[in-house]
């Protein structure tokens, strides 16, 4: 996830970004009337808001940002397993990072992959007063090189509450938001296709429609040299810092494939796959852990532990 100011782009504007970040439906248009329903004034406070999140968000998007940034040596670093997940990878283990968790495969071979896809209910994000980010994403390229073209969604805590987007980008570029009503338990289906130089990024939203979007963009194939697939929970990476975790409800992927060389299969059918881990600054502890894959290798849980 790269996260630029002056490409960051919404498809939701003016009042009808209020009314749909606020979630409010009907309420949110009445708030907007001339009307003295007790209701009223928490409507009004509820898309306003909406409304100072979603502008805070952007700001936050525009800081400049780096990719995965793996601990040095790849793998654990004092860390201890947590007691809900065994983390291990079918092939190449399980690597840290400081701000990626989920899986990743991988190669050197340039243009290996032309897919990946994951599928997964929207988890429950719990907000304290503090602002904190966390994406859900599939996604090819980044793991070991420099560009990403990745979809999914996001979590975003603003003054104690939780906002909930869908998102696309095609790193270095900036990223985009698009659906603005996202609701836990939703169920999101992300694909990242590649034909040639032209990248298909579509994210579905079943339960509200609205948020789901399908674009094509282009990538010079010098650029973006398809030689990583991932399925990813990430708190962003920014100049200034790394944002704090936001606590979620474990994040169930399922119905995962890629699709390299020429052939569909699973995380576990490689080339290259391997666990991450989201590791403390320090190198101590666990921020979050990734279980082992099932359903023949579709389907993983990362574990939220902390949050910095």
């Amino acid at each position: 996830m790269k996260l630029t100011g002056p490409r960051v782009r919404t498809r939701v504007a003016g009042v009808a970004v209020a009314l749909a970040l606020a979630g409010g439906g009907t309420a949110a248009l009445a708030a907007g009337n001339a009307t003295h329903s007790a209701a009223q004034p928490a409507a009004r406070h509820d898309a306003v808001l909406a409304v100072e999140a979603h502008t805070s968000l952007l700001r936050y998007l525009s800081k400049n940002k780096g990719w995965n940034i793996p601990v040095p040596g790849g793998g654990p670093h004092g860390v201890t397993p947590s007691t809900v997940n065994a983390s291990a990878g079918p092939h190449g283990g399980t690597d840290d990072s400081f701000n990626w968790s989920g899986y990743a495969d991988s190669t050197t071979t340039t243009g290996a992959f032309t897919a990946v896809s994951g599928s997964w209910a929207q988890p429950v994000t719990t907000c304290t007063p503090e602002q904190r980010l966390t994406a859900f994403w599939v996604g090819l390229d980044g793991f070991a090189n420099s560009t990403v073209e990745q979809d999914g969604t996001l979590a975003y805590c603003f003054e104690g509450q939780p906002y909930y987007f869908t998102w696309w980008e095609m790193y270095p570029g900036g990223s985009v938001t698009v659906g603005s009503t996202v609701r836990p338990g939703d169920l999101i289906s992300a694909s990242v296709k590649r034909s040639g130089t032209a990248y298909t990024l579509a994210v579905s939203d079943l339960l509200n429609p609205a948020n789901s979007f399908s674009i094509v963009q282009d990538c010079p194939a010098l650029t973006c040299e398809d030689q990583s697939a991932e399925w990813i929970a990430e708190r962003p990476a920014f100049s200034i810092g790394i944002t704090p975790l936001a606590t979620f409800a474990n994040w169930t992927l399922f119905d995962a494939s890629r699709t390299a060389n020429g052939v569909k299969g699973s995380i576990a059918s490689g080339p290259n796959s391997s666990a991450i881990d989201i590791i403390d600054a320090t190198e101590t502890y666990p921020l979050d852990t990734v279980s082992g894959l099932s359903f023949g290798g579709t389907s993983f849980t990362a574990h939220w532990l902390n949050s910095y």
